[in-house]
């Protein structure tokens, strides 16, 4: 069992001095024997770095700056052993040809994208394998945000980079809506104790939207009220559970009735299927952002 999923953690980035990251232990209970320890880059991205029970080696997921992972790294005497990539946007694999460089590791990234360094292209059903911290990880495909965005998932943890955030999801940019939604699916079919580390810290932003989206769901407003509280202690909002995020999260609730009226009012016609209320849900955010 997990004795801690997430270290307390007081982050030195000068963007993200307030923050700090606490443990979740309702959620430790499906994890193997790993620590996950977020290292802050640029304004909201959260770098994570997956340990072994003994804290001598770690994989880093989605490194867009090199800087502090190195500095943390060096701080703490851990080994790096492999990269893991979730897509090819730059604040994602930036810092991955000077981490390469100076430690010589290998690059699990999508199959279907342009990651620097690359050397494990990745797809659905492929499994990764990290013998330094006895864990492995099953891949996702979940293109709609880049066209070939994968996902990690393994020992109740998932690395979703930017397709699921706490609270909303990703912008379509590269897929289709339906190719988005196929995601969701495959995230709200996970278990419901599943760790989401997403990729930034926009719980509040998306939250807004939600209550907007569905103004009656009381696990929402009490959701807000939380993320507040923790704001106000100057704590981070992610790794979130996948139960909440289907109580809360509008992208995983296509389904249910209250979003479908409430899209179905913003869209001024009748929608037939979850398909078409996420699509709408996720342009209604698009008109707000």
């Amino acid at each position: 069992m997990l004795k801690r999923c997430v270290h307390n953690y007081v982050l030195s980035n000068e963007d993200f001095t307030s923050y700090r990251f606490d443990p979740i232990p309702a959620a430790c209970q499906d994890a193997a024997m790993l620590y996950i320890e977020p290292i802050p880059a640029f304004d909201d991205n959260y770098i994570w770095l997956i340990l072994d029970n003994e804290r001598r080696y770690a994989a880093i997921v989605d490194p867009g700056d090199e800087e502090p992972v190195i500095d943390y790294l060096q701080q703490h005497q851990i080994q790096p052993v492999a990269i893991l990539i979730t897509h090819h946007h730059g604040d994602h694999t930036g810092g991955i040809q000077e981490l390469v460089a100076q430690y010589k590791i290998p690059v699990y990234g999508p199959a279907h994208e342009h990651i620097p360094a690359m050397t494990h292209p990745l797809k659905e059903g492929d499994q990764v394998t990290l013998k330094e911290l006895a864990a492995e990880f099953r891949i996702i495909d979940a293109p709609g945000h880049t066209h070939g965005h994968i996902l990690y998932y393994g020992h109740g943890q998932l690395f979703c980079g930017d397709t699921l955030f706490a609270g909303g999801c990703g912008r379509v940019f590269e897929g289709t809506m339906e190719q988005m939604y196929q995601a969701m699916e495959k995230i709200e079919a996970l278990p419901d104790q599943t760790l989401v580390y997403c990729a930034h810290e926009y719980t509040e932003a998306n939250l807004r939207f939600a209550q907007v989206a569905e103004p009656d769901n009381g696990p929402l407003l009490q959701r807000i009220k939380d993320t507040q509280a923790l704001r106000k202690q100057n704590k981070a909002t992610v790794p979130s559970l996948l139960s909440l995020e289907k109580q809360t999260n509008p992208f995983l609730r296509c389904r249910v009735e209250s979003l479908i009226l409430t899209a179905e009012e913003y869209a001024r016609k009748p929608l037939t299927n979850p398909a078409q209320v996420f699509a709408t849900v996720r342009r209604w955010k698009d008109s707000l952002d």
